[in-house]
């Protein structure tokens, strides 16, 4: 895919969505963080269900620390992999309390230090929270950028990678949350909604769903 048409899909993305964020719901970074540790393998409307009854009750490391394991489960029962996210956001509470002075850090070598937070999780956080120019790249990414041609790779750290080469300055912020919001609604995995997409004339996916017949 060439220059002008990237430059045409972002710019598009943007006339229809200008101010692009996360549908986890959070006020502080340290909430962004615990949903976005939940929402591993989980869908936002899920882990937002659950942080609505988790959050009046404890959202400072302190106070999700207080806790435990065994107290922290029954606001995340419902969310898959529930233990292991417990296990991971209570070690991460203490190391945010021990090391951080209870605060979210903004580099990403002490985020992907925390338990459970990999590349994609420090990437949400330093986009989101901290307002820098990070794509996080995720099943839904992964997809748009293969199936459009916007960046083809058969890694997602090679996928990352050409979005930040090719993605032009002025889209890089909200990048992230396009993609992510068009792969979640529009270019879906089993049936994309391609007779419904405003990209599809600037898309390289060959097997384009047929337009409905009008009668």
């Amino acid at each position: 895919m060439n220059a002008a048409k990237r430059y045409a899909i972002f710019s598009r993305f943007r006339s229809q969505n200008p101010h692009p964020t996360t549908e986890l719901e959070y006020t502080t970074p340290f909430e962004l963080l615990i949903s976005v540790l939940l929402s591993a393998q989980a869908t936002d409307v899920s882990v937002n269900k659950a942080t609505k009854k988790l959050y009046p009750i404890a959202n400072t490391p302190e106070t999700i620390y207080a806790l435990g394991v065994d107290g922290l489960i029954p606001y995340i029962q419902t969310i898959g992999l529930f233990r292991t996210k417990a296990k991971n956001i209570i070690k991460t509470c203490s190391i945010l309390i021990n090391n951080h002075q209870s605060t979210v850090p903004r580099s990403r070598e002490a985020l992907e230090a925390l338990p459970g937070v990999g590349r994609k999780t420090a990437n949400v956080v330093l986009n989101t929270a901290f307002g820098e120019p990070t794509i996080a790249v995720d099943t839904h990414i992964f997809r748009v950028s293969n199936r459009t041609g916007l960046a083809p790779g058969k890694t997602v750290e090679a996928v990352e990678e050409k979005l930040l080469k090719f993605t032009p300055t002025e889209f890089r912020m909200d990048a992230h949350h396009w993609l992510i919001l068009h792969g979640r609604y529009t270019c879906m995995a089993r049936t994309p909604k391609c007779w419904n997409c405003m990209i599809a004339d600037l898309c390289e996916f060959k097997q384009k769903t047929p337009l409905p017949k009008t009668v």
